[in-house]
């Protein structure tokens, strides 16, 4: 396999090493109600008031800005730009921002980056994709080698065509019954244990976790979780307890 390009090598790193990865949904928030693209000042400095809150106890951003089953690309665009004036008032933090489902808009945000401060445009960046999205090597060919691409999976299969794909880490889920995807079954933890073993990838499991239960996820010692967080009236401390149980401190 040829070498990775060093910003994508240092995004797998981190996702690698990462435990905690939070997926932004301005809607989640309390307050917040909205259509995308249509919040007020005040929604807006709710969700970001919440995003602060908790952006130290995370190891990874997706940031996902939909109304219903459609991704907004102007509102995503919009969030995208707060949220990295928000992570550049906090230096220091080397935090992967992975934009869901949408390729243009992580395009179009790499080429204003290159417009920025020379830190700016060293940001780690990339999308994640569902299994209905664009394939990853089409994304791939369209974003250039530095980008970070994320995958969900849903089943053993998915993870192991995974390997073969461009990709630099997996979701996979749901593992829990949730409201947030209209899942009524979870797939269970033991199957995300059986995903990080199959893969050689960072493996992040996704759906229903929370502080109540990310102590079975202690084994791969990963989640990403959005409601758990964003829903409560304390995000940065939700994240704490979350990153505790997984067995993180």
């Amino acid at each position: 396999m040829d070498a990775l390009h060093p910003r994508r090598l240092r995004g797998r790193e981190l996702l690698g090493r990462g435990r905690l990865m939070l997926l932004f949904t301005p809607s989640l928030v309390p307050g917040v109600e909205s259509a995308p693209g249509w919040e007020s000042a005040a929604e807006i400095g709710l969700a970001l008031d919440a995003l602060d809150a908790c952006i130290g106890e995370v190891d990874a951003l997706q940031l996902r800005v939909k109304h219903g089953e459609a991704s907004h690309g102007r509102a995503l665009h919009a969030w995208t730009l707060r949220v990295l004036d928000l992570c550049a008032a906090r230096p220091g933090h080397d935090l992967p921002l992975l934009l869901n489902d949408r390729v243009d808009v992580a395009i179009a945000i790499a080429g204003e980056l290159e417009q920025r401060a020379e830190a700016s445009a060293e940001l780690l960046l990339g999308v994640h994709l569902g299994q209905a999205d664009l394939p990853p090597r089409m994304a791939r060919e369209q974003l250039g080698p530095s980008a970070l691409i994320g995958l969900s999976t849903h089943d053993f299969a998915q993870v192991v065509l995974a390997g073969e794909e461009p990709v630099d880490y997996l979701g996979f889920g749901p593992i829990y019954p949730t409201a947030t995807k209209g899942y009524e079954r979870g797939l269970g933890p033991e199957r995300a244990w059986l995903a990080e073993e199959a893969s050689a990838l960072a493996v992040y499991p996704i759906g229903g976790i929370g502080p109540a239960n990310a102590s079975e996820l202690s084994n791969p010692g990963r989640a990403a979780v959005s409601s758990a967080i964003l829903g409560d009236p304390d995000p940065g401390q939700a994240a704490r307890r979350i990153r505790a149980a997984l067995g993180t401190g």
